[in-house]
């Protein structure tokens, strides 16, 4: 990537790379914090704007959905725009997004403000990463690198925990209000410091186009998932949500495919195996994942009666099995290769998920739940590096950004739909529990809440069992005598460079 310093900012003053690195790592961590720091507010959430927890899901989908559908798009701004430039407008539109959430007062405001919050965390995101590209060279690199993808780490794992000390000690809606000084910081120190470039080879066109078609027809399959509970399977008005889903689907790939001339997404990287393999496996494994906190946040504060602080606290372990499994993933990625790793990862996160199925409604945190989340949590650490690894590793440098792009957008999207299609079993079951009782009791209430968590987790094993088979269709070799863990370009972390 050729970069070229724009006009001179009068307010620029020489900064220290630290800094710089800072100025990256600090909006990275609000654009991942938010992906999981609504969780625990989410039951609070729900009484103050009538959500239940079917229309819940949508405060997350909203997010995630407008952030997987326009990440692509983003990382084409930062290169022909400008990294500073960029980056401010994109801090400027999730702060405001957050204000406009943390005051909504129904749930069509939240709903809005979340996909406004997802777009601005999708331009946001592809910018510090090219602010650490663009900054950092050779050996203090990867280190930057390292560091950024840290601190990544590091805002989905405290997520839980801090929302639910900001919900119980002050107010759930202080999940949003935190990124307002954030945004501040990170804005102020931007203007002060950061010099602007750009890509010189940029193209000049966006697809904006194709951004649309895939958020648009995605958000019309889930729609109509999430509506089957209400409406059933047969009702016309759901026909229609995914005729209109498959309208946007196929017509994203005809467009990437046939019109576009510079496509969001070039569909030759699918000739590469284990890209394709490694999609899929995070399509499937990380959706899984992504559904097991929204069961398990209820279970804890409506089944088990815990407070948003309690709750957020009970995530903690999670958060940790993460971290260590990344770890020993890491560490014996080069003496393994990538397939071990996968099929070992995915058959944890199936037992994982099988044994969080055995829960009632008398189940203990200690003996019952603990246990089998902290080996999913540990599962889902152990796919983190193999994947990037073999998303990467059979691709052309010049598309190694594309490739880590699209693997991000595949775990969102994963998420989305998991959310929407595990959402949609568990409440099917529940009602089928409550069918027939006229004024059920607040016990059977819990009963059948429980039975369609239970359903839920079995489903969400049965999807990482696929992902296991999915996991022997990569090639033998893929990663091995690595020894530098994922094959990783400065590109390859989110897709900003491509």
């Amino acid at each position: 990537m050729v970069t070229v310093p724009q006009t001179p900012n009068p307010l620029h003053r020489h900064a220290p790379d630290w800094l710089i690195l800072t100025i990256a790592c600090i909006a990275q961590f609000m654009v991942v914090l938010d992906v999981s720091i609504v969780n625990v507010a989410l039951p609070h959430m729900g009484l103050d704007l009538g959500l239940n927890q079917t229309k819940a899901q949508w405060v997350i989908n909203a997010y995630v959905l407008t952030f997987a559908g326009f990440l692509l798009l983003g990382g084409r701004c930062a290169d022909l725009f400008g990294r500073r430039r960029v980056y401010l407008v994109g801090v400027l539109i999730f702060t405001l997004a957050s204000v406009a959430a943390g005051v909504s007062h129904s749930a069509t405001e939240m709903i809005v403000a979340r996909a406004v919050q997802g777009l601005g965390g999708a331009i946001l995101s592809p910018a510090t990463l090219t602010i650490i590209v663009t900054t950092f060279h050779g050996a203090r690199m990867p280190k930057a690198i390292g560091a950024w993808s840290a601190v990544a780490g590091a805002g989905g794992a405290v997520g839980g925990l801090a929302g639910g000390l900001l919900t119980g000690l002050v107010s759930w809606r202080w999940i949003f209000f935190i990124n307002v000084p954030f945004g501040i910081i990170a804005t102020v120190a931007a203007v002060m410091y950061l010099q602007e470039l750009r890509n010189q080879d940029a193209s000049s066109k966006l697809d904006i186009t194709g951004a649309f078609l895939i958020t648009g027809g995605l958000t019309a399959l889930i729609y109509g998932v999430v509506n089957t509970t209400t409406q059933g399977w047969g009702a016309t008005s759901i026909h229609e949500w995914f005729a209109l889903a498959a309208v946007g689907i196929i017509g994203f790939v005809f467009w990437e495919a046939k019109v576009a001339s510079q496509p969001l997404v070039a569909f030759r990287i699918f000739h590469s195996r284990p890209l394709t393999v490694a999609n899929l496996v995070m399509l499937l494994a990380g959706g899984a994942f992504f559904s097991m906190w929204f069961f398990l946040t209820y279970y804890f504060q409506v089944i088990l009666g815990y407070g948003a602080v309690r709750a957020g606290f009970s995530f903690l372990p999670m958060a940790v099995a993460i971290i260590i499994g990344s770890q020993v993933s890491a560490h014996l990625l080069g003496k393994t290769g990538v397939r071990p790793l996968l099929l070992i990862g995915s058959l944890l996160a199936t037992v994982g998920f099988y044994w969080l199925s055995l829960i009632t409604v008398h189940s203990s945190y200690w003996a019952n739940l603990l246990p089998p989340s902290f080996v999913a949590s540990f599962a889902m650490g152990l796919l983190f590096a193999p994947l990037a690894t073999a998303a990467t590793a059979k691709v052309d440098r010049r598309d190694a950004g594309l490739a880590s792009g699209v693997l991000n957008s595949s775990r969102q999207i994963g998420g989305s739909l998991s959310l929407a299609i595990l959402g949609t079993v568990a409440a099917d079951r529940t009602a089928s529990a409550l069918h027939g009782l006229m004024t059920p009791s607040m016990a059977a209430t819990h009963v059948a809440y429980v039975e369609g968590y239970v359903r839920a987790f079995q489903c969400a094993g049965v999807v990482t069992l696929v992902a296991f088979f999915v996991s022997l269709a990569l090639p033998a070799g893929v990663g091995h005598h690595s020894s530098h863990g994922p094959a990783v370009s400065p590109e390859t972390v989110s897709g900003a460079g491509h």
